[in-house]
């Protein structure tokens, strides 16, 4: 028994009529115009299997002077 009641001769004789009628260059094309396309998905989706390069890191300083307050803070 195979997939949902097909036995794995039935998907052979299957796949031998494909490559009868579409013929092994026919598929091969299909095969990677769909890599193709699938790329070309990832990429648009930004999920590119390429890392971009390690930015630099920086210290990051804030410039910023304490004054003194002349009322104190009031608890409630």
């Amino acid at each position: 028994m195979g997939l949902g009641g097909i036995s794995v001769w039935q998907l052979l004789i299957v796949l031998l009529i494909v490559v009868m009628l579409f013929g092994t260059k026919r598929l091969k094309g299909l095969g990677s115009d769909l890599g193709d396309a699938i790329k070309g998905f990832r990429k648009s989706m930004g999920t590119e299997d390429e890392k971009p390069g390690v930015e630099e890191k920086r210290p990051h300083t804030i410039d910023a002077e304490a004054r003194k307050v002349d009322e104190p803070v009031k608890k409630d």
